[in-house]
């Protein structure tokens, strides 16, 4: 009976049992309390923006400025703390009320994994030569686009600026320029969608439609072994550009905004009116203006075109998750007036990241970068070189040029040709406010897509699928109105606008295979395999159009234009990769890496398809050995060395290696003109990429715990099979052909350091770096050509740099009485030319290379301070030794007539004033091409100084941080133009180093605001 009714009880029991287990976490849940505390670092200072989530749960919080948190938990609970850079931690609520925790630093997190072509590594494990900067470097200038961040931080990489204009042009060289006619940019690759940089020096940069505030973290892959995984697109070196992503915790809300002014840094001294009349009249001998010291000063034209300019930025961000999905959202608003009138840049760009763990295995994920580019320029830095071309086809050289006794405006406030003043006397002349004028517009639209899925089958064993997009249209817009014309030479084809539309689709898949295993405790194995298929479409639909009845419409209404012309044209290009690479380490000392791609081309000839670019690399951390151990004061000593080679087939457009066609000339067949098709390329079946051999040695050190750190390298790259455009016979019907006949040499030394000076309350960080590149042609042709001027001044020449400066040797001004060496077209009074060779007269055997525009080295340095709720930073970057043809000065201290010439031309030739420097009204020609030209660019410049200060805790306000910050302040250099960082001829590899008047970097003063929710 008792077992019977126990049998009956049981039951119940266990039903009961079990009812109360499921209700007992909600019961558990009633009894939540309010846990306080505050979370601290490993040297005590408070941390904000820590994540306390209650494990198992979507409850938690984040720390104040001053590290506090409050939280509701139930005693059952486990608090989970997190944040980057730092050891996660666990910790139970049991009876506690307060919680105080102190969160160790995560030595692997903050130092030691990096990216690396298709994943991460551990920086003990890296045996190539890969540099690493983070969001926070980037994001300290206002910058329109990465490249501008990066400048001066990372040794071995030079990086110019080559146009101030919002969103203007920008040149990036690693180790040196690798390339003569080919591409020499890097590649980039925006969280594994790849991409280009190009464009001349009026062109938006396509790296400027990427937002600066969206990116984590920048690696740069500089030798051939790290960067080798991307084979025929790895030349230039590689770019890594990881965005930010989503984090598990409690979702964080931040705002990021700035406004500033920007001003011009520099102004020339041009001569004022009554100094100007003078001039005058002494050029044409004649009375044009009978009393020059009435007029005074005159106009300033150079007040007229520049102007204070706003900058501004506005950022929010929203990033949070949990354990199994992330999300990272942000929108930018980012808005820059130019110093010059009517230049202006926009951008609208939004980013999304998620990534989702489906479950233990399946993960999947997204990257979507979006931006709408608005651009307003004017044409600056003319590629032409002489008189004419400085002073009519850019705003600055007609700024400079414009006779400050004309007017700009007429009465009723519209532009007042100069034509039309002054008796007609000064037609050939160009009022500036005419290119502020014209219509120079550009709307491009770019998403970058980026979707993922990853499985893991074994521990270890993961496949990766990704599917990349670049989607970019881009719509460009101009208008030369007829009312900037003079009104006697209006005609028939007077007023002339334009329109263009083009379209760019890059697909991308890659199927990634990777393994990673531990044998022991000793042995290391990671292998990675990848496929990926590429494919770039684009297409360009153009019409032009001339002689407009009015400017209402401007371009917008193309067909009331008298002349029309149109064309289109549409390319495709593929690229098929397969790569392979192993990492091998043993117990953390001894580490060997070899990589292998090989890539198929459709741009490469017929004889070329496919090229092989492997790489091996090594590492012996020294450290680690036994004789070692008791060197205390030495935290980190490892060697480096790596052999690879690698590809530049962005050298090679489409369809170069094939017999081609196009339109020109034509036939009047009938008393009917017919536009003819006729040959227009010659066939090159062994057309190739350009191939890159290079070897690195590298040394690591860290001293003190790594509070003092070394990194230096030595390189060695030999470029070969470089494109070369070579003279053809006329017999063969055509004037060229493009092949691979060219080689060149980069050699150099990098040095990095940083150091932590003061790590305390008071906190003192100090970095810099520098860069000793040595460049030298080897060969051209074959053997065929040793030398080739590029421009007037610029040289090709075997055995010397890119780009060298070959001219005569200027001697001062003949004077009266002296006799006059024949060959140049030399007067009394004008410049005088050296007889080098002493055979009496001037011809080429007397020029020699004068300058040369690469630096002897490049650098930078910064220093960064923190005390209590201050910090404060100083960022210097410089270059030395490089030369500037400055082509200005051909033509504004040469007195013409006409127009206006630079100030010390007061001082000219004259009998009574027998100058040296300046020659005389009455020369009346060209200037010969002499190194008068050509100064010394070398300068130090202060990029940055920011102060912050982040206020004290407010309820509901996580942390709030307010700044001020000042750039290119301060500029120390010898040369005369607007701006030492200036190349007219923007990415060009052979051109570098010449200035003709080319947009200058402004100044600018800002405030700004950082908040967390």
């Amino acid at each position: 009976m008792k077992n019977e009714s126990m049998h009956k009880t049981l039951p119940v029991l266990k039903r009961g049992l079990l009812i109360l287990g499921l209700l007992f976490p909600y019961l558990l849940t009633a009894q939540d309390r309010a846990i306080t505390g505050k979370v601290i670092d490993d040297r005590g200072e408070a941390i904000p923006g820590v994540s306390i989530t209650v494990k198992g749960s979507q409850r938690g919080t984040i720390t104040d400025v001053s590290g506090n948190y409050s939280v509701q938990a139930s005693p059952a609970s486990t608090l989970v703390f997190s944040f980057l850079g730092y050891i996660s931690q666990e910790r139970a609520v049991n009876n506690q009320s307060t919680i105080n925790v102190t969160l160790a630093t995560d030595t692997k997190a903050l130092e030691e994994v990096v990216v690396v072509g298709y994943g991460t590594q551990r920086r003990i494990e890296t045996t190539g030569s890969i540099a690493s900067v983070k969001s926070e470097e980037l994001t300290l200038l206002p910058v329109t686009n990465v490249a501008q961040g990066l400048q001066a931080r990372i040794s071995g990489v030079q990086i110019n600026q080559n146009s101030g204009a919002p969103g203007g042009n920008i040149s990036v060289r690693i180790r040196g320029t690798n390339s003569i006619n080919g591409n020499a940019e890097p590649l980039y690759v925006v969280d594994g969608i790849q991409i280009s940089n190009g464009g001349g020096i009026n062109d938006v940069s396509p790296l400027s439609t990427i937002n600066p505030n969206d990116i984590e973290s920048v690696e740069v892959l500089k030798d051939a072994s790290a960067s080798a995984i991307y084979g025929a697109r790895a030349a230039n070196g590689v770019v890594l550009i990881t965005t930010k992503r989503g984090k598990s915790g409690a979702t964080r809300v931040s705002i990021d905004s700035y406004y500033g002014i920007q001003k011009v840094a520099k102004t020339l001294d041009v001569l004022n009116a009554a100094e100007f009349a003078q001039l005058e009249n002494e050029v044409f001998r004649n009375n044009a203006y009978p009393n020059p010291s009435s007029l005074g000063e005159g106009v300033n034209w150079q007040n007229l075109i520049f102007q204070e300019a706003p900058i501004q930025s506005h950022q929010l961000s929203i990033n949070g998750g949990n354990d199994k999905t992330q999300l990272a959202l942000s929108a930018n608003f980012f808005d820059q007036d130019g110093i010059i009138i009517n230049s202006n840049f926009q951008r609208y760009s939004y980013r999304l990241n998620v990534d989702h763990k489906i479950n233990n295995r399946l993960k999947i994920g997204t990257s979507i970068l979006g931006s709408y580019n608005l651009s307003g320029g004017v044409d600056a830095g003319s590629t032409s070189v002489g008189d004419a071309g400085v002073v009519t086809q850019s705003v600055l050289g007609a700024a400079i040029g414009a006779p400050p006794t004309l007017q700009p405006y007429r009465e009723d406030g519209s532009i007042f040709p100069f034509g039309e003043q002054g008796n007609g006397q000064y037609r050939e002349v160009i009022n500036p406010l005419n290119f502020t004028e014209i219509l120079r517009d550009r709307a491009i639209k770019r998403t970058l897509i980026n979707l993922f899925g990853e499985y893991e089958f074994l521990p270890g064993l993961t496949y990766r699928a990704s599917f990349n997009a670049d989607i970019q249209n881009r719509l460009d817009d101009s208008y030369s109105p007829l009312s900037i014309i003079n009104r006697a030479d209006i005609n028939d084809n007077s007023g002339s606008g334009s329109k263009s539309n083009s379209n760019f689709l890059g697909l991308l898949h890659e199927s990634i295979l990777s393994y990673s295993r531990k044998f022991g405790d000793d042995h290391s194995l990671r292998f990675t395999g990848v496929f990926a298929s590429q494919v770039e479409n684009s297409n360009n639909n153009f019409i032009s159009a001339t002689g407009f009845p009015n400017d209402a419409t401007r371009n917008e209404a193309l067909q009331l234009a008298l002349n029309r012309t149109v064309s289109s044209s549409r390319s495709k290009q593929r690229l098929d990769s397969y790569m392979g690479r192993f990492n091998y380490g043993f117990k953390d000392k001894y580490f060997l890496d070899l990589t292998a791609r090989i890539d198929g081309s459709s741009k490469f000839g017929a004889n070329h398809k496919y090229g092989f670019f492997p790489a091996v690399s090594g590492a012996w951390r020294v450290i680690e050995e036994s004789f070692m151990q008791n060197v205390r004061w030495m935290s980190d000593l490892k060697l480096r060395a790596s052999y690879g080679i690698t590809g530049n087939a962005g050298g090679i457009s489409p369809y170069q290696s094939l017999a081609t066609v196009g339109s020109g000339g034509g036939y009047n067949l009938n008393h009917t003109y017919q536009t003819a098709i006729r040959p227009s390329g010659i066939a090159n079946p062994d057309l190739r990429w350009e191939k890159s051999t290079q070897t690195n040695i590298g040394l690591d050190i860290g001293l003190l715990n790594n509070r003092l750190s070394f990194i230096m390298d030595y390189y060695q790259k030999r470029t070969d099979d470089l494109l070369y455009v070579k003279t053809l016979p006329l017999s063969s019907g055509y004037g060229s052909i493009t092949g691979n006949y060219a080689s060149l040499e980069n050699k150099g030394f990098e040095f990095a350091t940083n150091a932590t000076i003061l790590n305390g309350p008071f906190r003192w960080t100090v970095s810099g770096n520098i860069t000793f590149n040595r460049n030298k042609l080897l060969d051209l042709d074959g053997g065929t050509t040793q030398e080739r001027f590029v421009t007037n001044a610029t040289l090709l020449s075997v055995g010397q740099p890119l780009g060298v400066f070959k001219t005569y040797v200027f001697d001062g001004i003949n004077q009266t009485g002296e006799s006059i060496i024949p060959g140049y077209d030399g007067r009394v009074g004008g410049h005088k030319v050296k007889d080098l060779n002493n055979d009496g007269a001037i011809n080429a055997q007397d020029q020699i290379i004068t300058g040369d525009p690469n630096p002897d080295f490049i650098f930078g340095f910064s220093t960064n301070l923190t005390y209590k709720n201050f910090d404060f930073t100083a960022f210097l970057s410089g270059s030395q030794g490089n030369d500037i043809y400055n082509i200005a000065r051909l033509s504004f201290e040469n007195p013409l007539g006409q127009r206006n010439l630079f100030k010390g031309v007061v001082d000219r030739w004259s009998p009574t004033n027998p100058s040296n420097q300046y020659v005389s009204p009455f020369v009346a020609g060209r200037l010969p091409i002499t190194d008068y030209a050509i100064e010394d660019g070398s300068f130090i410049r202060l990029k940055n100084i920011s102060l912050g200060y982040t206020l004290p805790a407010i309820k509901g306000i996580n942390r709030i941080r307010v700044y001020i910050s000042g750039n290119n302040l301060l500029t120390l250099t010898n040369y005369t133009g607007f701006d030492p960082e200036v190349n007219t001829y923007a990415g060009s590899n052979t051109t570098v180093g010449v200035d003709n008047l080319v947009y200058p970097q402004a100044k600018s003063f800002l405030g700004g605001v950082q908040i967390t929710f």
